[in-house]
């Protein structure tokens, strides 16, 4: 029998009292109109000034090292933020990528003179990255990717494009992942790399891609001979699968993905409780054991990449459990209320399942789709 064995996480005394901090900065930025609660709001929510706010108390890129802007903090208190921040349906979409990824990626792969430069700028909330992957002709395939980056004086030229890249269009930076070596179709993974590209670069075009609800959050990027420094290559040249298989780690196993539609949850328990509703509450919170052991799993893939542990299997089941959890509550909440889904209904709850169910088809894009998915945890335990 495979076991796929996660550490069960309790949080201290101290931990606690920084959960009731962040909640509490939350609850008066919102009486104050800092920001309106929203589903799915580190995707669709944004705001620079928000960014910053975080930015000033410490909390982007709150687990790094002091000397490039960050507070040492560990990881579950970090957990901890995001967690409050997403039930709030906070503005956290600007600066996610950065916080959550990019950061990462250059603490464990990039040079000494790339983290002094970009660090510091995105634990102020002042520089915002985007990650390009996905391909208009490789589909879920990613070792298909055709961009390339061919060798010039000074650095590399890039051509191709890239698709449903989030937050293309309010973004600083993306670390673009690209063949820098012909395709070899005995070794698909070989000859990849990452590069930092600046969106404000010539040659580069961003087109959006709206959600049904006609927002702009996804978009297709195309890249006609940007120029890219040699010092912005990322790691070493051709290990940029193994490079970014690493940062989906982080990408996939987050409480964004089983906290995404929560906001909808709280309110859809809350109108039940107000009409006194015994049986629809009871059809309501039996999605509450699933969301606590999702949140568990989370936790403990949280837990487990602190200690640097391999977590792509355990980070992929979190994501496609997550993935229905989170279509789960919007088809829960639609059968339970007679409500009319609105964006733009005066009513949170109407306002709250059109988010979720407008937005839900994205759901099984970002992070890889549910075939992707399996096929990690498939051979994950034939490995085992």
């Amino acid at each position: 029998m495979i076991k796929l064995e996660l550490p069960v996480v309790k949080f201290t005394a101290e931990q606690t009292e920084f959960r009731n901090t962040v909640r509490e900065f939350l609850i008066e930025e919102k009486k104050r109109g800092a920001f309106e609660s929203r589903c799915d709001s580190w995707l669709s929510g944004e705001s620079v000034d928000f960014s910053r706010k975080l930015g000033q108390k410490g909390w982007i890129g709150m687990t790094w090292p002091k000397k490039y802007g960050g507070r040492e903090r560990s990881a579950l208190e970090r957990y901890i933020l995001i967690e409050e921040l997403l039930t709030a349906g906070a503005p956290v979409a600007a600066h996610w990528f950065a916080d959550r990824q990019t950061g990462p990626l250059f603490l464990k792969f990039g040079t000494e003179e790339q983290k002094n430069f970009f660090l510091p700028m995105i634990t102020k909330g002042e520089c915002f990255f985007s990650i390009g992957l996905s391909e208009p002709n490789a589909g879920s395939d990613l070792a298909a990717i055709k961009t390339k980056a061919e060798r010039t004086d000074g650095g590399w030229l890039l051509n191709g494009s890239k698709i449903w890249t989030s937050g293309a269009h309010l973004s600083h930076y993306m670390i673009v992942l690209c063949r820098t070596s012909p395709f070899d179709p005995n070794n698909r993974h070989a000859g990849m790399s990452q590069l930092v590209v600046n969106m404000k670069a010539e040659g580069l075009t961003v087109r959006p891609i709206q959600f049904l609800t006609g927002q702009h959050h996804f978009n297709e990027v195309f890249f006609e001979n940007v120029f890219v420094p040699d010092n912005r290559l990322i790691g070493i040249e051709g290990n940029g699968w193994k490079q970014g298989m690493a940062e989906l780690a982080y990408e996939r196993s987050g409480p964004e993905r089983i906290l995404s539609t929560y906001p909808l949850l709280d309110e859809l328990i809350k109108i039940l409780r107000e009409n006194d509703d015994e049986e629809g509450m009871r059809e309501a919170v039996s999605l509450l054991p699933e969301l606590w052991t999702l949140r568990n799993m989370s936790m403990g893939v949280a837990k487990y990449l602190e200690e640097g542990h391999d977590v792509n299997m355990a980070a992929a089941l979190v994501k496609e459990l997550g993935t229905k959890f989170e279509t789960s509550i919007a088809e829960k909440a639609r059968l339970l209320l007679s409500q009319l889904p609105s964006i733009e209904s005066a009513e949170l709850i109407n306002r709250f399942m059109a988010q979720s169910i407008l937005h839900g088809p994205g759901f099984t894009l970002r992070g890889g789709t549910t075939e992707i998915l399996r096929g990690i945890v498939a051979k994950g335990v034939v490995s085992q």
